[in-house]
């Protein structure tokens, strides 16, 4: 009982005791949760009880214990890991996945759940509660609870090993990222522009070195933006690409291989035609042709586009005395270059403007004036001293905690991404979430954001709203529990507001002089709004069609090869990779929620741009009504309905 994962957490908000808590907390605790769980979900499958009450609202609370264990460890070994962290993470992946199997394979437990949902129609459930119940039961089909016997325990096997392999995948990408570094100094750093050398020099001081560029993605593109040095740029790239291909132990392309046999092996088990079909039935897009007619009707006007900005790029390439051809490591440094001179914008006068702090105020101040939300700083401590947290209240109540952590480290995986510590539910009492927002900036004094960086901002901010702005009685389906190429509208949908003149107008404020961005910068910031998009949307669909081929039909038993097949197959330009190669393809392979499923965003591109279009027609981009509409039937709902296809 000293274990302060398993006390009454009675500080501020019912926050974790973060300062209290040591790694060594983490492995007993997880003990006791899940010795607690089974002991509960045993007293479900073996007692009398088996109204919906008894069953599916008491398997809800069973893994009270758990869950709040999980959610801080989980949290910190993305954000924050350590030697410990890493350890238990791989002792707990197959131990996990065991225990969802038990309760998966408890026949008892799934015939009560099965009673329940071919009675349905006799038990006057409420619509949220037949859904719920409906969940539930798919979720035990779908996770093999109709097998039996040697096919049963082959799932469970199967199940287990992806657990192992998608937690190995992760970290060897994290140890990759972390290991490697440049440094840099003399006129190579002077060369670039004072936010870049800022960001050199820090990510130098966490090396004990004077200034390096890393594999950050905050770092290394700006790096590649402006670095007149094709070498060092040629460097710096080709280890970026290489992420989890550099042989030796932390290499995953044997991972990759074997994950995709077990993946469709776990599909023939449950009786599906391959990974992609069973991955995609439950989804929006419901079947791979679906999901390939949107990706083809992109691809080809993106790869003209991309093709006919090559050689515009190629010949700015030749024209300063290079032989060429334009290799990826070019492009965005000679993409700049020409952004320059078409759209006289230039990210080095414009990041001054798009401070953090800044862009901050501004989605907090969005969402106040959407939803009615205010944001107030709280102190800590939380799991890092770069965390910050804010109380979220509505009129007098309290609504949730919201922390951001938003500077890269060595620690930290890549990306950026929104969790929740605890999620909102009103079964077992009202229960408010404790909702992360974490990024991977380049940390300076202050920080400056580039604007993808910004929007980058806003699009976790929006999953966050989804968060935290949850109503509904169970946990099953609160937040961001929702088919996965519905997940990215909300998120997708809260970047519109960064391209609003009046935002940037009232928060784009130069961080020296508070003066606004001069309206002249403002337009051609947004005029440029689709510059480039030939790139990136090449750089998008050639990922998502790759992660979708890999899943369709059998698979791979290189998956090397069969990527260059696929990009082959597409025409992909040679100066243009994809976003993210199989080696380091962390949404599909670090676990499965994007497998099958990375086009998830494209999916989504089209719903926030209608559902913008609403306050749009409105004439008011904060329409008090059309906003109501928003969080009534989206933000609000979490999982309640099952979202319809819209595409």
């Amino acid at each position: 009982m000293n274990n302060p994962l398993l006390q009454i957490w009675d500080g501020a908000f019912g926050l974790p005791p973060f300062a209290a808590i040591e790694d060594a907390h983490f492995g007993p605790a997880f003990e006791q949760a899940l010795t607690e769980a089974r002991a509960a979900i045993a007293a479900i499958a073996d007692g009398p009880g088996s109204s919906f009450a008894e069953v599916i609202e008491a398997l809800e609370l069973a893994e009270a214990t758990l869950d709040r264990v999980a959610g801080v460890f989980y949290n910190l070994a993305g954000a924050d890991s350590t030697e410990a962290r890493e350890a238990l993470q791989r002792e707990l992946a197959p131990k996990m996945s065991a225990f969802s199997s038990e309760i998966t394979n408890n026949k008892a437990l799934f015939a009560k759940v099965e009673s329940l949902w071919q009675g349905r129609a006799d038990l006057a459930l409420t619509p949220e509660e037949l859904r719920v119940l409906l969940l539930y039961r798919r979720m035990f089909v779908r996770e093999g609870a109709e097998l039996d016997g040697a096919e049963a325990a082959r799932l469970t096997a199967v199940k287990s090993r992806l657990a192992v392999l998608g937690t190995a995948f992760g970290q060897n990408l994290l140890a990759d990222e972390r290991d490697w570094f440049m440094e840099i100094g003399g006129t190579d750093l002077q060369a670039l522009p004072g936010f870049v050398q800022d960001g050199c020099r820090a990510a130098g001081a966490e090396r004990g070195k004077a200034a390096v560029v890393t594999l950050n993605r905050s770092l290394i593109v700006p790096f590649l933006q402006f670095s007149p040095n094709r070498s060092l740029r040629q460097r710096a790239y080709e280890a970026w690409v290489a992420r989890g291909a550099n042989g030796g132990a932390t290499d995953n392309r044997g991972i990759a291989s074997e994950i995709l046999a077990l993946r469709a092996e776990r599909a023939a088990l449950l009786g599906y035609a391959d990974f992609a079909a069973f991955k995609l039935e439950p989804e929006m897009a419901k079947t791979p042709d679906a999901v390939r007619g949107l990706l083809m009707r992109v691809w080809e006007p993106a790869r003209r586009k991309a093709e006919a900005d090559a050689g515009v790029l190629e010949a700015m390439l030749r024209a300063d005395g290079l032989a060429g051809p334009l290799e990826p490591w070019d492009w965005r440094y000679y993409s700049e270059k020409r952004r320059l001179a078409e759209h006289d914008l230039d990210e080095a006068a414009l990041k001054p403007y798009l401070s953090l702090d800044a862009m901050l105020g501004a989605q907090f101040d969005c969402a106040r004036r959407l939803f009615g939300l205010e944001f107030h700083e709280i102190e800590g401590p939380f799991y890092h001293p770069d965390v910050r947290g804010w109380e979220v209240t509505r009129g007098d109540a309290h609504v949730a905690v919201f922390l951001g952590d938003y500077f890269a480290r060595g620690s930290k995986r890549s990306g950026a991404w929104c969790s929740a510590m605890r999620s909102q539910r009103k079964l077992g009492g009202d229960q408010r979430p404790v909702v992360v927002n974490v990024c991977n900036f380049a940390k300076g004094t202050p920080t400056l954001l580039s604007y993808d960086d910004a929007r980058t901002l806003f699009h976790e901010f929006g999953h966050a709203l989804h968060q935290m702005l949850s109503d509904v009685t169970y946990g099953f389906i609160s937040g961001t529990s929702v088919a996965r190429d519905f997940v990215e509208l909300p998120s997708q949908l809260y970047e519109h507001w960064l391209e609003v003149p009046e935002v940037l107008e009232t928060h784009a404020r130069h961080h020296e002089t508070g003066q606004p961005m001069p309206p002249a910068m403002l337009e051609r910031l947004l005029a440029a709004g689709t510059y480039d998009q030939g790139f990136a949307t090449v750089e998008f669909v050639s990922s998502a069609m790759v992660d979708l081929e890999f899943h369709t039909g059998a698979p791979p038993v290189d998956p090397m090869q069969r990527q260059a097949e696929v990009l082959e197959g597409l025409g992909m330009p040679r100066a243009i990779r994809m976003r993210h190669a199989t080696p380091h393809f962390a949404h599909v392979f670090s676990g499965d929620g994007y497998s099958a499923g990375y086009y998830s965003y494209m999916w989504s591109e089209v719903m926030d741009a209608d559902a913008f279009a609403a306050f749009e027609e409105a004439g008011d981009p904060f329409d008090p009504d059309v906003a109501g509409r928003l969080e009534r039937f989206i933000l609000s709902a979490g999982g309640r309905k099952k979202p319809r296809r819209s595409i």
